[in-house]
């Protein structure tokens, strides 16, 4: 196998940046996290998680019950004609596994002449109606859907066996998403092969079961998205959208292509068309009507083509051309398509950078963007990952994604826009950039500027070694900015700073991005300290090393009953050590939900001695109306006063004198609040943002 110049070397600045990067970690951090770190980049990319299918026992009939509402969320129409031995395993499934949300389940009899009639009624909550005469069916679902009472309808076949939380996923969406007008299933065939994920019309009206014969963890097939028709033997719908439109249309009596027909018509009345991965549904394809279509009710779908075509001419002209090949870049070519180059998945949860990197993807998906996410590590982030899908990010992982430089030969044309995060990964990506998305803009997100960090680290260490490794650093962040178009920092002083290093280099602002959650608890109703931060981070190892150390001690002489409450990942045994002999300090390690904390510890504090960036912590603690005590390191670039919005010290006595002021004072604490939440508000906002992504990724 022959490999491009471009290739080898990235691999070259990937080997030696590894390298480097190990050696500022060994000093920084230790040996024993710096091979932990190794470990992680070492071990072969995780694929996704393996989803056992569920399957009912095929055994004699038996009453069971199933979920049962007067005042149904969603309505379960289910239209039966004999085949009594799927709609009992339909049925068990939906006993076995059911839906969160208040549900009704109908069957509605299209004359069957097995043992339906007899056996169905002896379901508990199921509510069976039997059809005067056989009408097929499209006229059974409208029926059905004209006797049910909720406000949702879930139209599902009886060959089908839904998986757990299929029904939730499904009404998630429209939760979510204002817009939708329908959603549909995943389908699967019984062996756990895609049947379809979506279906795609072509301009001469016919179709293409997206998916067919893949794996459903294939990324092409996982995200939740657009698309221009799906089954009717899995789907979702708003009752009053389906009595707008009038139900299934009759014209094509007794099946085929009404499904595809009332997606257009969802589409034609403003409303979105999408697919939920996440609603997996097995599906036994051609139980009622078989696969032949050239015999049987099957035949129609041959004249129902025809008969659409006739109805949608004007929007046909819309679709893909026949003979196309579908794929993701083709189905999005209407989009702006961005790429986005990181290690790992965003988790939002556990650090600021994540969480401006997630809210960034919500606001290029808003602003009508289709964004692509590679972690160059290839592995699937397990929730993380299924978090980006469900906002209809397309995000690859190993075994789908071989290599970057492979994955990047196919689908680099695609993208207008290009962004890679940190330095180390830019500068491997770059060459592989030029070579195969050579019209992208190159965007290179700094997150923060490392040499600058790194510089102040090896001050405060007073380290020759770590200030040579800073030097290293800044020349590597300068090279990649000048190769790209633009450059992202996150605070005005960040870029006052560059612009002494780098006057030429193209940047612009976004910082971090947060919703303003609110004030939170009054004063009164609050109590002790809390900082957060992960301590795999060495400004936040340093800034509670030196706090517990100096400063809390000061504290707790003038507070004897005040706790500090420290959250975060990664604290060494040394810290714990630490921790354990200073009376009053918590260390809670990694939460999953740090909310409570925001809105009930009374202050936070931000105790960095060296850093750069702007300071996640507390960005969130103002949102949720917690005043900080930071250091002139931490508040840096956050456009903070020293007693508006926040209150700064340095020494450990001012520092500790600060605390203590603002724990006793509400009056000073409430002017704090109120000036922080307007801060984020103008600063760190989701609006605030706005303009500066426009400029950057749609002009």
């Amino acid at each position: 196998m022959t490999i491009s110049w471009a290739q080898a070397l990235s691999t070259l600045h990937r080997l030696l940046g590894l390298t480097r990067r190990a050696g500022s970690s060994l000093r920084a951090r230790g040996w024993r996290a710096t091979w932990q770190r190794v470990t992680v980049h070492a071990r072969p990319a995780a694929g996704p998680p393996m989803r056992a299918l569920y399957m009912p026992p095929n055994a004699a009939f038996q009453t069971f019950s199933l979920p049962f509402s007067a005042q149904p969320v969603v309505s379960i129409v289910i239209p039966v004609y004999n085949h009594i031995d799927h709609t009992l395993a339909c049925l068990r499934a939906l006993a076995a596994h059911p839906p969160r949300v208040a549900c009704e389940v109908l069957v509605i009899d299209d004359g069957s002449t097995d043992a339906t009639p007899e056996q169905l009624p002896n379901v508990a909550g199921l509510r069976y109606e039997k059809r005067a005469v056989n009408g097929g069916f499209i006229e059974a679902c409208n029926d059905g859907v004209g006797r049910s009472r909720g406000q949702y309808v879930a139209l599902l076949n009886n060959d089908t066996v839904p998986q757990p939380g299929w029904l939730d996923a499904l009404l998630d969406v429209f939760e979510k998403l204002p817009d939708a007008g329908l959603v549909c299933a995943q389908l699967l065939y019984p062996d756990g092969r895609l049947q379809e994920s979506g279906g795609i019309i072509f301009a001469d009206g016919s179709g293409w079961s997206y998916g067919r014969f893949e794996s459903a963890d294939d990324p092409r097939f996982a995200s939740l998205r657009d698309t221009d028709y799906g089954s009717g033997a899995a789907m979702m719908v708003q009752r009053e959208l389906w009595d707008r439109i009038g139900g299934f249309d009759l014209r094509y009596r007794p099946a085929y292509y009404e499904d595809t027909d009332l997606a257009f018509q969802v589409r034609a009345m403003g409303r979105r068309v999408l697919v939920q991965p996440h609603s997996r549904v097995i599906h036994d394809e051609g139980t009622s009507n078989g696969t032949d279509t050239r015999a049987g009710v099957k035949s129609y779908q041959v004249r129902n083509q025809q008969r659409f075509s006739e109805k949608w001419t004007t929007d046909l002209q819309k679709q893909l051309p026949v003979g196309t090949v579908p794929s993701p870049g083709a189905l999005h070519s209407g989009q702006r398509q961005i790429l986005i180059l990181d290690e790992d998945v965003p988790r939002p949860e556990r650090d600021s950078a994540s969480l401006r990197q997630f809210n960034l993807i919500r606001l290029l998906i808003e602003n009508g963007a289709h964004v692509v996410f590679v972690p160059t590590r290839r592995e699937h982030g397990g929730q993380a990952t299924e978090a980006l899908q469900q906002m209809g990010v397309e995000v690859w992982y190993a075994p789908y994604l071989h290599s970057i430089a492979g994955w990047l030969r196919v689908h680099g044309p695609r993208f207008a826009v290009v962004m890679m995060v940190r330095h180390h990964l830019a500068k491997e990506c770059l060459p592989l950039l030029e070579k195969f998305a050579p019209c992208a803009r190159r965007v290179f997100d700094t997150v923060d500027l490392h040499y600058l960090r790194e510089r102040r680290g090896a001050q405060i260490a007073g380290d020759v070694a770590m200030r040579r490794n800073a030097e290293r650093t800044r020349l590597s962040e300068l090279q990649v900015m000048q190769r790209c178009d633009v450059t992202l920092l996150v605070s005005v002083a960040e870029r006052d700073h560059l612009q002494q290093d780098a006057p030429g280099v193209h940047v612009e602002l976004i910082s971090n991005l947060h919703e303003v959650a609110g004030p939170g608890e009054p004063f009164a109703q609050r109590a002790d300290l809390v900082f957060v931060g992960g301590f795999r981070h060495p400004p936040n190892l340093d800034a509670m090393e030196w706090f517990i150390s100096d400063v809390f001690p000061r504290i707790r002489r003038a507070l004897p009953t005040v706790e500090l409450h420290c959250i975060g990942a990664g604290a060494p045994n040394a810290l714990l050590d630490l921790a354990g002999q200073q009376p009053g300090v918590r260390m809670h390690g990694f939460v999953e939900d740090i909310v409570p904390y925001m809105a009930s510890v009374r202050i936070a504090v931000a105790p960095l001695r060296f850093g750069a960036g702007v300071k996640g912590k507390i960005n969130l603690s103002m949102a949720h109306g917690q005043p900080v005590v930071g250091t002139s390191c931490a508040v840096e670039g956050m456009h903070l006063v020293d007693g508006v919005d926040a209150l700064v010290a340095d020494d450990a006595e001012a520092f500790a004198a600060a605390v203590v002021r603002l724990y006793s004072d509400p009056v000073l604490w409430q002017r704090l609040a109120e000036g922080g939440l307007a801060n984020v508000t103008e600063h760190f906002s989701m609006e605030a943002a706005r303009e500066g992504i426009r400029r950057t990724f749609f002009d």
